[in-house]
Order: C-alpha cells, then sequence, then structure tokens
C-alpha cells in the first residue's frame, strides 16, 4: 500500500515532497508527526518510492524499482517497522513483509516489547554505509517514539554526519518524546485528520449505519476505518465498547460505574480505547452537557497518563460524576 493511489487525503504534504524532489531540495531526515493511523507511514514508503525511482529514466526501470521496494528486497530501502516480539510475533517471514533489518538477536534476546532498541540500530547501521545502486538510499522508521534513549543517541549521531544520498524518514505520533536535537536535524511535516468527504471512498458498499459508525470512531484515521471495514470482530468489539461507554454516562449507580470503567485499571489498548469511546460518548450528549462531568473527564485523562495508581483514579471519577 505505498502507491499513490493508496493514500487517502495529505495532499499538502505530498506536493511539498515532490516540489523538494523536483527542486533538488530533498533533506537528509524527514519526520512526519501525528496521530495515530492517519497514514504517515503509507506517505512515508511511497516518497521512499518516488526518491528510489529519480533518476531511472525508462519505464521498465521504474517498474522494476517499485516491484523490488515493494517487497522490501531493493538493496536501498531500509525499513524498521514491525518487531519480533516473543509469544506475539516470533515468524521471520510475517516479519519480513514489514521490516527487512536482521531481527535474529531480538530473538536471542527474547525481547517483549517493541522497543527499537540500541541493538536494532546497530543492525540499521551496518547496511546505512553500503554503496547504493541509485541517486537515494531510503531508510524508514515507523512510530520513532518506540526508539529508547540510547537509540535514540545513536541514531543523532547518523543525523549528525549523515551517509551521503541517505534520505531518513521517520513518523511518529507524540514528537515531544523524541529528543529535541533529533527533531531540529529533520525537516517535519504534519499531518491531520483527513476530512470525512476524502474517506468516503474507503465506505462505498457498507451500510450507511455501520459508515457512519465508522467515521465517528475513526476520527478521521484512514488506517483505522480500513481495519474496521475489513474485520467484523473488530467492528463488533468496538461497538461493544461504545455502548459500554454510553451506558456509563447515563448509568444511576456507582457500582455500574466502576465495573465499566475496569478496563482502565491496566494501560494498554483497552485502556486508550475505552477512553476515546467515553470522550465520544460525552461529546454525543450535546450542549446541555455539565460542566462539572467533563471537567472530571479531563482530569481523569490527565491522571492517566502520569503514574498514579489507576484503579484509584478511576474511582474518584466515577464519585465525581454521580454526586
Amino acid at each position: 500500500m505505498s502507491n499513490a493511489s493508496a493514500i487517502i487525503g495529505h495532499a499538502p504534504q505530498r506536493s511539498s515532497l515532490l516540489d523538494d524532489l523536483s527542486t533538488g531540495n530533498v533533506a537528509h531526515a524527514y519526520l512526519f508527526v501525528g496521530p495515530k493511523s492517519l497514514g504517515k507511514f503509507t506517505v512515508a514508503k511511497w516518497f521512499a518510492h518516488e526518491l528510489l525511482t529519480a533518476g531511472v529514466d525508462d519505464e521498465a526501470g521504474q517498474k522494476r524499482v517499485r516491484a523490488e521496494a515493494e517487497k522490501l528486497i531493493h538493496p536501498d530501502l531500509l525499513i524498521i517497522d514491525r518487531l519480533w516480539i516473543e509469544d506475539v510475533c516470533e515468524d521471520f517471514n510475517v516479519l519480513a513483509e514489514y521490516s527487512n533489518i536482521p531481527q535474529q538477536h531480538r530473538s536471542k534476546a527474547k525481547a517483549k516489547t517493541d522497543t527499537i532498541s540500541i541493538d536494532d540500530v546497530r543492525m540499521l547501521q551496518e547496511r546505512l554505509y553500503e554503496t547504493g545502486t541509485g541517486r537515494y538510499r531510503c531508510c524508514l522508521i515507523r512510530s520513532a517514539e518506540r526508539m529508547q534513549d540510547e537509540a535514540l543517541t545513536s541514531l543523532l549521531k547518523i543525523l549528525e554526519e549523515p551517509p551521503q544520498g541517505v534520505v531518513f524518514l521517520l513518523t511518529t505520533q507524540s514528537q515531544s518524546s523524541l529528543l529535541p536535537t533529533v527533531v531540529s536535524r529533520c525537516r517535519t511535516l504534519r499531518f491531520s485528520r483527513v476530512p470525512k468527504k476524502e474517506l468516503a471512498p474507503l465506505l462505498a458498499g457498507v451500510d450507511d449505519d455501520e459508515a457512519a459508525f465508522m467515521l465517528h470512531v475513526a476520527q478521521g484515521a484512514p488506517g483505522a476505518i480500513r481495519r474496521l471495514r475489513d474485520d467484523p470482530d473488530l467492528l463488533r468489539a468496538e461497538k461493544i465498547l461504545h455502548e459500554n461507554a454510553r451506558a456509563f454516562w447515563v448509568s444511576g449507580r456507582i457500582s455500574e460505574r466502576l465495573q465499566l470503567l475496569f478496563p482502565l485499571h491496566e494501560r494498554g489498548p483497552e485502556s486508550d480505547r475505552l477512553l476515546l469511546h467515553l470522550a465520544l460518548a460525552l461529546r454525543e450528549r450535546g450542549e446541555g452537557l455539565p460542566v462539572r462531568e467533563a471537567q472530571a473527564f479531563q482530569t481523569l485523562v490527565d491522571g492517566l497518563r502520569t503514574n498514579a495508581q489507576r484503579q484509584l483514579l478511576t474511582q474518584r471519577f466515577a464519585l465525581e460524576v454521580s454526586l
């Protein structure tokens, strides 16, 4: 999904990148910043294809380059995307569809998270200084906020003296989680949520009610719509979460509210999804929404971002909105 037709929205960003290429003003590093599932990495792969085909004049040569890049076998393309994680993703054949740096070291170390370590950067670095076959070589790192401090420091040293012709394309949901010195060495492009009218082609043939729900939950993120559209089980789970969130706001019993908030006790994707649905359900209540409830919810969200005791925070929140 790296060709232009797979990209939904982001015309200004794509135009800016093409201008850089056509004017010979390509930066040695780009940072794409924006919320999850907007398509930042899809744009990064598309631009990498544009860079790899720069200077390839014949159509057959361009097709070959794009085909190799699509399969992640082009020698001038390096990608850190999905990583080996014990008991989560251990199939190297599956990993090869997303990342093309060696990951055997992660298997030996029995890596348990998708954190990008200094060893991952070292594997990348071993290939950065190989002789390229074209005008540019491309290095893509998805969700750079996953990088440990040592990994970021190692990357910074590379960015300070980048190899000739190498273009780094980094994506992140959280610019503040990266070292300011890393950010300062990148040309930053910000990605915004995609308007509903531009998302409409993704929902062709989908039932109107389900399409409306997907648009509501996706909040302008094409990737989120694709997942909901293509996975009936996920769509069903999101509907249940949304009903639970709506039930929370109208419930008159503290015990029921506490039970509905139980997923917030543990940090993780389920907790994040419930928070989103609580926010959406709160917004659905319209202009008559009590300010006290909105303030209590914001206090909960802020508290859950800290190391405070999550169960205590949810109990306090349930009590405040029940007064």
